[in-house]
């Protein structure tokens, strides 16, 4: 089933489904290793009774089975997330065997539904079985992710038993949401179920479900009593600044900017611009990570001072620790999430940019190599054994989590990939991630276009494209240039192309392609020092390392046995050079060179020392892209290094 979406108030529209296929590349590797190892493991750990999801509460509330309610409060969402994963690897490959497991889950979720159409499986598992007492309970996010899943499916498989399930809870969401109760107006902790009615929407074309979406977006906030914690302390068209819990804070932008692409209400827009530009210019880490507080207080200088306790939070303008970094990973996906929609809204590469530096650094991290594992916080430091843990950090990732939120929405964010590599305009097609791929198309005007995209990127510094089909009529290009990317080069059929390729921006190739035309995109990868702006107090006087769009780190079992991470130091020229490891973690490109051991001078480990009495020597390293630490026993890892002058 070929559908597409077409919002009215976006530049750039999604392809069909089925429209891409990864080859042997960066993610076509990994998109093999979630259908082969990451979904079957996480299927397995979403029957296991001790871990934070579980599926066994739908069989049970739907007369099934017999047992207690096991999991979280939210624990239904995370099963949702598996199952769109699923719906999402069936599309790419057409499997009977994934369909059929959908199958026999949906219909359970089906008996499960009351008659109403109300669904979510820790309230009706419940003695009172009480609804809409306690936002903490997650019933919104629950039916959220219902709905998406649920118009993913359809949009997938062109199958109804899904969706009719959708549209039964929609429909009472509807009924009970739409008036605007003000008793209700901050429900939906973690507002998946915004973008879940958009989706709905999407793919039924029914306006109502819209409404629900927009009356959601207008509710929060809408009342006395509302928290910076999760967004409704004031109107999101007031804000001024990205507040509270990083994740039900990504969750209602991407909510939002849905809504925005559906109806064009700009003064929503103005406010998530503003939103935006808070974040990205004082709030985000160098890996994509949003959230600096695992506990903390929202700064409201507006309010006189504290607006109330938050957790899992972002932090103050520019306060990103290293160590006690939250940097949740739904969180970051939630980052990535919302700059794919924004860029869609306007072609602006800015927002390409921070996608792809979530995808390759603060997502992928989540996972161990062998993709078994996951883990929850992703700090940029760690001191081995001797790490302080907060809430949700842990020495190792691990297979069953109290909290599964994370590994699910990791597995479908690697399972729909593919559906962000590419999208189209009136008149171009839009190119935002290089590798390995094959694309295959029908334009806005109806007419073929298919071509190949060669890239060992992100190793390589070279993507080669070549057309395999094309209409006989000008056809735009738009190549991404990344913002790292200076001194870019394109060459069309081995000519250099004339125009400047400035970085984040994408260039226009227009013309009238034909089957055997080649592209080639050169994107130098020369390791560079990356330093913070001085108000960032704890990186000030640190630089990092980054080749292409990957962050890398120095752990310490790279390091000699002597030799602690917080010995150190970065000269000015550290003479780094890249070098393919085939035999290291599966694979990968290292950064070597020369740093600074510094020695203290402090044997009494004591807490303030007299100066001057450091001294130096050269120290050969070698560091790996951030995404790959903790696959190696438990270590020190750091990803910035204090200035050795």
């Amino acid at each position: 089933m070929n559908m597409k979406t077409m919002s009215k108030y976006q530049k750039l529209h999604p392809l069909e489904h089925d429209a891409v296929s990864w080859q042997d590349g960066f993610w076509g590797r990994l998109h093999q290793l979630c259908r082969m190892t990451v979904l079957p493991s996480m299927r397995a750990a979403l029957d296991e009774p001790e871990n934070g999801a579980v599926f066994s509460n739908f069989y049970i509330a739907a007369g099934l089975a017999e047992g207690q309610r096991k999991g979280t409060m939210w624990s239904d969402g995370d099963c949702y997330k598996y199952m769109e994963a699923v719906t999402h690897i069936y599309g790419a490959t057409g499997e009977q065997a994934a369909i059929d497991e959908l199958d026999e889950l949906i219909a359970v979720i089906a008996a499960a539904q009351e008659d109403d159409g109300y669904i979510s499986t820790p309230m009706q598992l419940r003695a009172d079985k009480a609804r809409w007492t306690n936002l903490h309970d997650h019933e919104l996010y629950n039916m959220g992710h219902l709905l998406t899943a649920a118009s993913v499916h359809h949009r997938i498989t062109g199958k109804r038993n899904f969706l009719q399930i959708a549209i039964k809870l929609a429909d009472y969401l509807h009924g009970v949401f739409v008036p605007c109760p003000p008793e209700l107006a901050h429900f939906g902790f973690n507002p998946s179920n915004i973008m879940g009615a958009v989706d709905l929407y999407r793919v039924t074309g029914n306006e109502k479900y819209l409404d629900l979406a927009r009356a959601f977006v207008d509710m929060r906030g809408s009342q006395p009593g509302g928290k910076d914690l999760n967004q409704s302390l004031v109107p999101l068209r007031e804000e001024t600044r990205a507040v509270g819990h990083a994740v039900t804070a990504g969750y209602l932008y991407c909510g939002a900017t849905d809504v925005y692409a559906e109806t064009g209400d700009a003064e929503l827009l103005a406010a998530l611009d503003r939103v935006w530009d808070n974040a990205a210019r004082s709030k985000t880490y160098i890996t994509g990570g949003t959230s600096a507080q695992h506990h903390g207080a929202s700064q409201r200088p507006e309010f006189g001072g504290s607006a109330g306790a938050v957790h899992e939070a972002f932090g103050y303008e520019y306060q990103l620790p290293n160590a006690t970094a939250y940097n949740e990973t739904c969180a970051n996906i939630a980052h990535a999430m919302w700059n794919w929609r924004l860029l869609n809204l306007t072609g602006d590469a800015k927002y390409a940019d921070v996608m792809e530096r979530v995808l390759y650094n603060s997502m992928l991290s989540s996972m161990t190599l062998d993709g078994i594992k996951f883990c929850y916080t992703n700090p940029l430091r760690w001191y081995g054994a001797q790490h302080a843990l907060l809430s949700q950090d842990r020495y190792e990732r691990r297979y069953l989590l109290s909290c599964y939120c994370c590994p699910p929405n990791t597995a479908r964010t690697i399972a729909l990939l593919h559906n962000w590599v590419y999208s189209q305009s009136d008149d171009a097609l839009w190119v935002h991630l290089y590798s390995s791929s094959s694309l295959d198309t029908t334009l806005a005007d109806g007419s073929a276009f298919a071509l190949r995209q060669s890239s060992d990127y992100p190793w390589d510094d070279r993507v080669t494209i070549t057309i395999d089909q094309a209409p006989a009529r000008e056809i735009g290009l738009m190549l991404r240039i990344p913002g790292w990317a200076g001194n870019a080069a394109l060459d069309i059929n081995g000519e250099a192309h004339d125009g400047a390729l400035r970085p984040q921006t994408y260039v226009e190739i227009k013309r009238v392609w034909k089957a055997g035309d080649s592209i080639s995109l050169r994107l130098p990868m020369a390791p560079r020092l990356v330093k913070a702006h001085p108000k960032a107090e704890e990186i000030r006087n640190h630089v990092a390392v980054m080749r292409g769009p990957l962050v890398y780190c120095l752990e310490g079992v790279d390091l000699p046995d002597d030799v602690s991470i917080l010995d150190v130091h970065a000269p000015n020229d550290m003479g780094l050079e890249a070098r393919r490891e085939d035999d290291l973690l599966g694979g990968l490109t290292v950064v070597k060179g020369t740093a600074r051991r510094v020695l203290e001078g402090n044997p009494s480990e004591a807490l303030y020392f007299e100066a001057g009495n450091e001294r130096e020597e050269d120290l050969d390293v070698t560091l790996i892209p951030y995404y790959a630490w903790n696959n190696r026993g438990i270590t020190e890892m750091t990803v910035w290094l204090p200035r050795s002058y």
